[in-house]
């Protein structure tokens, strides 16, 4: 039963090949980790509900893409894998170069983007200017809010710095967090900061919720500094 849930958002997790997309969103609905995982193939729907500051949330997760799949969801044939059924709308877009060239149908609608580069590959860093690029290009929102996660840094060969990710995301008004799906540092972290903003952001989510009578839960006066108490940088 969904009564108890304010509003299901669209997350999209983009960015390069191999930064590990599709292990953050493992670790996040699942909570495992597979160091074999290949890269994307076809699309998988996930879905997880969270709650956040006493107002639950449902997710819903898409993970893609190579370009026969993407020409089958041109055509609408998609379909899901029957093994994964969940609820955040989050498309992880599986990054190979020469199938970046997401379509709108990807971007419209989404409250939230989180934009993924792996802190070992300084060009999937470099890269992320692309990223947003196509995301100014096809989403169909102003307001959406973006979250900048710098991934792996379980590794020993760091090629880009904290503090580099740090600048690019205030840069460009993100949140940010450095995290790792294989120890699960700032996984959880990520996604509640991106939701707890989003609810705090009306204008995202409460059109789609005029008529169900929702009501928006307050975090108490006095209480501090977001879900993972200012592990993120919420900018």
């Amino acid at each position: 039963m969904d009564e108890d849930v304010l509003t299901t958002l669209k997350i999209l997790i983009i960015g390069e090949s191999g930064v590990g997309k599709s292990s953050l969103l493992l670790r996040f609905t699942d909570d495992t980790f597979d160091p074999e995982l290949a890269a994307t193939i076809g699309v998988d729907f996930k879905v997880k509900t969270i709650s956040v500051d006493g107002n639950k949330a449902k997710l819903a997760i898409w993970v893609s893409l190579h370009q026969h799949t993407k020409n089958f969801f041109l055509k609408g044939q998609i379909g899901f894998r029957p093994t994964l059924k969940w609820p955040i709308w989050q498309y992880d877009t599986a990054g190979q170069e020469r199938f970046r060239t997401l379509t709108p149908s990807y971007y419209r609608g989404a409250q939230g983007v989180i934009l993924v580069y792996d802190v070992t590959r300084r060009d999937t860093f470099v890269k992320l200017d692309n990223w947003l690029n196509e995301l100014e290009t096809y989403c169909t929102r102003n307001d959406i809010v973006n979250m900048l996660v710098g991934n792996k840094i379980d590794k020993e060969n760091r090629e880009v710095d904290r503090n580099e990710g740090l600048k690019f995301a205030r840069k460009h008004s993100m949140l940010f967090i450095e995290a790792s799906a294989k120890t699960c540092d700032g996984v959880q972290c990520a996604f509640e900061e991106l939701v707890e903003k989003i609810i705090q952001t009306p204008g995202l989510w409460e059109s789609e919720n005029q008529n169900k009578g929702v009501k928006l839960s307050h975090r108490e006066e006095g209480q501090g500094g977001g879900a993972c108490g200012g592990y993120c940088s919420v900018l």
